[in-house]
């Protein structure tokens, strides 16, 4: 009889961890070695998850050092990064390997 009530409790509390761990998710392209969106709005003060597409063939860095950030995503991979929680502000990143096109920039608010 025992079980039930705390089976329950179980499932009340796994469910509302994983409500509270569920990072915001936001997608950004590499596509003609370019960062698309260039600009991309996330909330303030929170976590968030950055879901990085590179849909060129060959591969591209994301880098940041505001956000102290890099990773390198082959052509025709995906890649997670996780940033924040940040404050309201401004956060530039780049592809290191093709920098003269590959800008873009994180905006906190």
């Amino acid at each position: 009889m025992r079980l039930l009530p705390i089976a329950a409790c179980l499932a009340f509390t796994l469910a509302l961890t994983t409500a509270a761990a569920a990072e915001p998710e936001f997608t950004l392209l590499i596509k003609n070695h370019r960062f698309e969106p260039t600009e991309l709005k996330v909330p303030a003060g929170q976590r968030v998850k950055l879901v990085v597409h590179n849909q060129d063939s060959t591969p591209e860095e994301f880098e940041s050092h505001s956000l102290n950030r890099e990773k390198v995503i082959p052509g025709g991979a995906k890649a997670t990064i996780f940033i924040g929680p940040l404050k309201p502000g401004r956060y530039t990143f780049f592809g290191e390997f093709n920098e003269a096109t590959a800008k873009g920039a994180v905006v906190a608010e």
